[in-house]
């Protein structure tokens, strides 16, 4: 008994710790975790502290820096933390706390539930599971897992909004998966340490995410650059396809000139955005734009909120973009 792992388990909220209420499902405190907790005890030393309670829809980056703060205070006390979250923008979450905890030295492990513990049906019970086993493996890094799978936290995308199999990892490979064997790690995908653990947890919410459309007005960048933005990241076309024609490529120059860090990923879920396979992609790179290359939506948003946050200028950002940090990108 004396071998068994100390985990910390930090709550913030979300379906796993919700209740019927009178305007319907409302997030509570760890008391309705107690009886899983129980079970597990049975094979974990395990801690509770209560960061927050809020359903993950109202998780704003100042949420993500109370956790990122909240693990570097209590790592080196514990094997692992786990990291109880709302679906909805646990993806955010986890990308975010990767870039703000460089070479964190612990196993770090977001999950959550579509179904609330309270419910018989309840998939948390199996992703708390999975979320501790990951958490007492001494492998760090920061995780999410669901559904029997445990993904690099800035690989993560929410792709579905009832099924259980909620969270795919995009363009990566799961770092460890859970099969008749048990927890089957894959040392390909665990992160590399490159140094001693720092918390930089500055952040910019001056970030905006544009999804291109057909016939979309280029305005849109004078006026975002109006509105204080100082980056954006555009959802464009297949391999990275930009409306230029027109007044396009001038308004988006006018972005770049005015010192806005622009970086282009694709719609498409899965695969690369690749500048330099059309006209378009090309013209777009001559003017300074940054490639998101096999980035999810989420870790192109919180890495450049990231880099904005700890100061970077233009230049730094986009020489930034062209490392891999912790495995949220294929260079």
């Amino acid at each position: 008994m004396g071998n068994k792992k100390h985990i910390l388990l930090l709550t913030t909220g979300g379906t796993i710790a919700s209740m019927p209420g009178t305007d319907g499902l409302e997030p509570h405190r760890s008391g309705v975790m107690e009886r899983e907790l129980n079970q597990l005890r049975t094979y974990y030393n395990i801690s509770v502290r209560d960061i927050m309670c809020l359903d993950s829809s109202n998780i704003r980056p100042e949420e993500w820096q109370l956790i990122a703060r909240a693990i570097f205070e209590e790592r080196l006390d514990y094997d692992g933390i786990v990291v109880s979250h709302g679906t909805d923008t646990m993806a955010y979450t986890a990308s975010a706390v990767t870039f703000m905890l460089p070479d964190i030295d612990v196993p770090v492990v977001f999950t959550g539930s579509q179904l609330p513990l309270a419910d018989v049906l309840s998939d948390g019970p199996d992703n708390l599971r999975t979320a501790f086993a990951m958490a007492a493996t001494g492998r760090p890094g920061v995780y999410l897992a669901f559904d029997r799978k445990v993904m690099l936290g800035c690989r993560a995308v929410k792709v579905r909004a009832t099924g259980f199999s909620a969270f795919e990892s995009v363009n990566s490979r799961y770092a460890a998966q859970i099969t008749g064997l048990g927890l089957t790690l894959d040392d390909r995908i665990i992160p590399r340490i490159k140094g001693p653990a720092r918390l930089q947890d500055s952040i910019s919410s001056d970030v905006f995410l544009l999804k291109l459309t057909p016939g979309l007005s280029p305005r849109i960048f004078n006026t975002l650059a109006e509105l204080g933005y100082k980056g954006i990241v555009i959802e464009a076309f297949g391999l990275g396809g930009v409306n230029v024609l027109h007044e396009g490529l001038q308004s988006i120059r006018a972005a770049v000139d005015a010192g806005i860090s622009v970086v282009v990923t694709t719609q498409c879920l899965y695969e690369s955005a690749n500048l330099q396979v059309y006209q378009v992609g090309n013209k777009l790179l001559e003017l300074g734009v940054i490639q998101g290359r096999d980035m999810t939506t989420e870790a192109a948003m919180t890495k450049l909120m990231w880099a904005i946050g700890q100061g970077m200028r233009q230049k730094e950002i986009t020489r930034l973009f062209s490392i891999d940090l912790a495995g949220e990108v294929t260079i």
